[in-house]
């Protein structure tokens, strides 16, 4: 007996050959897609204007840098030359808050449009708020950042406390919180 040979309807036929032209053009869609994102650089690889060039800042200790001219009238600053250096990058400083501690013009809740800020004790101690912290007694070799826009304050420190301060950037805001 001979065997029965299927064959294909023409309707069959058809199918088949549409299904690979959308084979076909699906693959020349998705080609074109990664050839699109190959040519678009990605976000990081866009390139930033330039900074100016920084230069090196050197700030060796003495005593009459420290001015009463800084955002706090109870601290003394000794700028450390960073924000001229680095163009407004960042800055950093040495405070010397003013013995003794007055609570009332002191513990002012307020936060800062930084993007960075880390504080370290160096000498005496320092107690602070950070919205959702809680009150921390923070002591010399005690080291501190603080989130852009956290709620804080100081609370109470002692006459001989000294902290080194580095915000980025040089300039910012300070607002003041009713508490």
């Amino acid at each position: 007996m001979a065997k029965k040979v299927k064959s294909r309807s023409a309707a069959q036929v058809a199918v088949k050959k549409r299904s690979g032209a959308k084979v076909a053009v699906r693959s020349s869609a998705r080609k074109a897609v990664k050839a699109k994102a190959r040519a678009t650089p990605a976000k990081s690889a866009v390139k930033q204007p330039a900074r100016p060039k920084q230069r090196i800042a050197i700030s060796h200790h003495r005593e009459e840098d420290f001015k009463a001219d800084g955002l706090r009238a109870y601290a003394k600053y000794r700028d450390l030359g960073i924000a001229a250096a680095s163009h407004g990058l960042a800055q950093a400083h040495v405070i010397r808050l003013q013995g003794p501690c007055d609570p009332a013009e002191v513990s002012k809740l307020h936060f800062h449009h930084v993007d960075f800020q880390m504080v370290y004790v160096l000498k005496g101690w320092v107690k602070t708020y950070m919205d959702g912290q809680g009150e921390t007694l923070m002591k010399e070799g005690s080291a501190w950042t603080q989130p852009p826009k956290i709620k804080h304050m100081i609370l109470d420190y002692s006459d001989d406390v000294e902290l080194l301060e580095v915000i980025l950037p040089a300039e910012f805001k300070t607002v003041e919180l009713k508490a």
